[in-house]
């Protein structure tokens, strides 16, 4: 942690854990803020759906960048674009001064051919990895988009009521940095200044996932894994398979490898402590059904929540898949690469937005003691800038086991858009009422 991080979360939780929380003037009603929000729904649905029809890859996000643009500039605010190619950052000057608050929207979508027949889905192409390829939002960034443009319309009708200032900031590439990129969206953003002027003091983000319709969940510390890219490529020797003896067969080598890496981490790891899923996802080797290949090459994820457990872990794992490879008479090549580091919700801001996303969801529709998730994001990066919180928002169809809801990147996810108000209300209250405290 730097020290200037540290420095604002040790400001910030003697501010908040002091009770250093009361409004100067009296917060703007619940009700006002509830009539605003209904009242922009209709838009908030017509961009959900005209977004999912027209899905972008990450970087490529230039019709949903011209769009949200557009938007914010009608709402009279400070428009910056391309920050991160195709991310737009819109600041929002209230009537009172205040500190800054910063909410946050991913707008990427993915190869992903979809299958929800709805009548908006998408048909559209795209580019990656040199293919052609189906997009689709099968990951709920139109809905994500389309909530922080109604939250921003909501809080600009209350400009004149609003003691500091809200910047927005619509993120690229969150799935991770496209082939060819050394930065994903969010760490592209940050180094292009999007959180540099003004500087915010907390950041808050949601995204939607299968839960019970219209619920807020999320936990302090830990919440979203860190995500590493694991690459590993193989050299052997190439014979015909009816004379395996007189090659190197790197897909005997592979598998070794495979089934060493889950035993590593299944019976080294203490899953009730630090949860640990390492997986290799895919595996790519030869042409020919009876000719053994000179190269392998493996492909996996690693999520982890503790840094010096997967520290451990990763440099065991490149021992060990060195070891193999050498007792087969392979040679093998083991990289890295972190695609997000872990969600870091800080404890005191975690604690102080239960009662505001209470506001937003009503009684018991609120969990701030969500068990930690596998899956992750790179919202992380921005909260390891200024705290932050990030929630998740329960969208499965009404009546619908979430256990059994298409997960998101599915060829069958889906928004059920009955929850959108309540993620709106939650971008409009956790940003006001977080300026509104002192």
């Amino acid at each position: 942690m730097t020290f200037r991080r540290l420095l604002a979360v040790s400001t910030l939780s003697l501010a908040l854990s002091a009770g250093l929380v009361h409004a100067q003037t009296a917060p703007v009603a619940l009700d006002r803020i509830e009539a605003a929000v209904t009242a922009e729904m209709p838009k908030v649905v017509a961009w959900r759906r005209d977004l999912h029809a027209n899905p972008e890859l990450g970087f490529a996000e230039t019709r949903t960048a011209a769009l949200v643009a557009a938007h914010l500039r009608a709402l009279g605010m400070e428009v910056r674009t391309e920050v991160g190619k195709t991310g737009v950052v819109g600041v929002l000057r209230g009537g009172r001064p205040g500190g800054v608050v910063a909410l946050r929207a991913d707008m990427d979508a993915l190869p992903v051919l979809e299958a929800t027949g709805l009548p908006f889905a998408s048909t559209a192409t795209g580019t990656y990895m040199g293919n052609t390829v189906p997009v689709a939002h099968a990951c709920g960034h139109d809905a994500h988009v389309a909530m922080l443009m109604g939250a921003a319309e909501v809080l600009a009708g209350m400009k004149a009521d609003i003691p500091g200032t809200v910047v927005f900031i619509f993120q690229p590439a969150e799935e991770g940095a496209p082939p060819g990129e050394p930065l994903g969206g969010a760490r592209l953003m940050i180094q292009e200044g999007a959180l540099a002027d003004p500087r915010p003091e907390a950041i808050f983000g949601l995204h939607v996932v299968p839960g019970r319709p219209g619920t807020l969940f999320y936990r302090p510390r830990g919440f979203m894994a860190a995500s590493d890219r694991v690459d590993v490529t193989l050299h052997g020797r190439q014979t015909h398979g009816a004379w395996p003896w007189k090659g190197v067969d790197v897909i005997a080598v592979a598998a070794q490898i495979v089934q060493t890496i889950n035993t590593l981490t299944a019976r080294t790891i203490d899953p009730t402590t630090t949860p640990t899923v390492f997986t290799i996802a895919t595996l790519d080797a030869g042409v020919r059904y009876n000719i053994i290949p000179e190269e392998a090459t493996l492909s996996g994820t690693l999520r982890t929540f503790d840094i010096a457990q997967r520290d451990d872990l990763v440099a065991r794992t490149r021992v060990a898949i060195d070891n193999v490879a050498e007792t087969y008479g392979a040679t093998a090549e083991f990289s890295v690469r972190q695609n997000a580091a872990l969600v870091f919700n800080n404890e005191a801001l975690s604690a102080w937005l239960a009662p505001v996303l209470t506001e937003a969801a009503g009684e018991g529709n609120v969990n701030p003691a969500t068990p930690p998730t596998t899956v992750a994001e790179d919202f992380s990066y921005l909260s390891q800038e200024v705290p932050g919180v990030f929630y998740h928002l329960g969208g499965s169809k009404d009546g619908v086991d979430p256990s059994t809801s298409p997960p998101n990147h599915s060829p069958g996810f889906d928004v059920n858009e009955a929850v959108l108000p309540v993620g709106v209300r939650a971008h409009v209250l956790s940003a006001i009422r977080f300026l509104e405290r002192d």
